[in-house]
């Protein structure tokens, strides 16, 4: 009961003293608030002001980090800074043809027509620019930055191939052919070259761009014998295009002529003259063989013609003499003579087969010595060496088919022991031509 009762007594108590300050008149307020204000000394600024820092790092304000630009204008652009411009100035690092800074910062562009076309500027190439601004009082104070500039051409101008060679060229088997393949570039220049040929040629190195090299040797043989006059016709295309597939061609005719493969054609002749050389021996051996025959019959011949002429001088003789003996075998000695004679045909026969088959390899050797001599080489590249090669080819096969019933026989003598034999005044006296008359 006590606390009900308190707490009925509160809310009397609250709701009495809201009635009672309700009841203040409005002009009893306002009298308390003046006196308040003039009491309180303390006045507060409630308006918002933002605190203000100090700019003092450098910076440019209007840079354009990519310029494009027609090849037939022009463009100033003034480039702003966050300071005063009196205190700084501006520079290039890598100045291109065409453009110019002023120290306040004022950039000129003025490309001409003659850059593009001796090719100290390109259209469609981004250039990257290296500027700068510096403090003149502070080399701390300075920015270095960059900007890309390209140059564009509403001319249309096409990109060609250009080999640095005539049309036309003329080159002999086994040697080279070296030029480079340049380009002239356009508004879009070549990125890529392609090569064909009217003949399967293999170069050195490939061509894929411009700038490459073409390198080829045309070799022995690659003019065959049905050729007319004796060449050949390389056509080489050379074909370039653009990123846009636009295509360029340049043709280059090679005319290549028969050559003569002289390391390989002087194999060839001394491997012919070394087998001339060889049969040239072989053939001195065996008329060496045939001589030492025919002169054994022809003394055994001669032994007989002087034992039978001995023996009819020896009749005559003893025919003449006083005693009956004596004149008996005078008679009978003569009739000896006469018959030595047909044995000297059985013992020792006439060898005329030897003979002229010695008379035959003789006059072969003596033909092919002359054909060594005549068709010697005069240096390592003789051009009748083809002709000269083929000569004694042909003059070899024509004495070994002449000769092709004589027998021949192994070298068994040196080659100077041979010739000494060969070449003996007795024997040559032999077969020595006379004179008619």
């Amino acid at each position: 009961m006590n606390t009900i009762f308190k707490f009925a007594f509160f809310v009397f108590f609250v709701s009495a003293s809201s009635h009672a300050f309700s009841q203040v008149p409005d002009s009893l307020l306002k009298i308390q608030d003046s006196l308040k204000l003039k009491n309180d000394t303390t006045k507060v600024d409630t308006t918002f002001k933002p605190i203000l820092q100090e700019d003092t790092l450098l910076r440019i304000r209007n840079l354009n980090p990519y310029l494009s630009i027609n090849g037939d204008s022009s463009l100033n652009y003034q480039l702003l800074i966050n300071k005063d411009i009196s205190h700084y100035f501006w520079f290039l690092k890598n100045a291109l043809p065409g453009l110019q800074i002023e120290r306040n910062g004022m950039l000129h562009i003025r490309p001409e027509r003659g850059l593009f076309l001796n090719g100290r500027l390109k259209f469609d190439h981004e250039y990257k620019v290296l500027l700068g601004v510096q403090n003149l009082d502070n080399p701390k104070d300075r920015i270095d930055t960059a900007f890309t500039l390209l140059f564009y051409n509403s001319e249309i101008i096409p990109s060609k191939i250009k080999p640095a060679v005539n049309n036309v060229l003329y080159v002999d088997e086994g040697d080279s052919v070296i030029f480079k393949v340049q380009c002239e570039d356009g508004n879009f220049p070549i990125e890529k070259i392609i090569m064909t040929s009217n003949y399967s040629i293999k170069p050195l190195s490939p061509i894929t761009k411009c700038g490459d090299d073409f390198k080829w040797s045309p070799p022995f043989g690659f003019v065959k014998t049905g050729d007319k006059d004796k060449q050949k016709e390389v056509i080489l295309n050379f074909i370039g295009s653009n990123k846009f597939n636009v295509r360029d061609t340049a043709v280059v005719k090679i005319v290549v002529k028969e050559n003569i493969n002289y390391p390989q054609k002087v194999l060839e002749y001394n491997d012919v003259k070394k087998t001339i050389i060889n049969y040239t021996n072989q053939l001195k051996a065996t008329f060496m063989m045939l001589d030492k025959h025919v002169r054994s019959t022809k003394k055994t011949r001669n032994t007989f013609d002087l034992t039978s002429a001995a023996s009819s001088l020896g009749g005559t003789v003893f025919s003449s003499l006083p005693t009956d003996a004596q004149k008996s075998a005078g008679k009978i000695l003569p009739s000896v003579g006469v018959a030595m004679v047909p044995v000297k045909e059985s013992v020792s026969p006439n060898k005329t087969a030897e003979q002229n088959s010695a008379t035959l390899v003789r006059n072969s050797i003596k033909r092919l010595e002359y054909l060594l001599q005549n068709n010697s080489l005069v240096g390592e590249k003789d051009p009748d060496i083809l002709s000269k090669t083929q000569k004694l080819r042909d003059e070899l096969k024509s004495i070994q088919v002449q000769l092709i019933d004589v027998p021949l026989v192994e070298v068994g003598d040196s080659p100077e022991e041979l010739d000494k034999y060969f070449n003996n005044k007795k024997v040559n006296k032999k077969y020595r031509m006379k004179r008619a008359g």
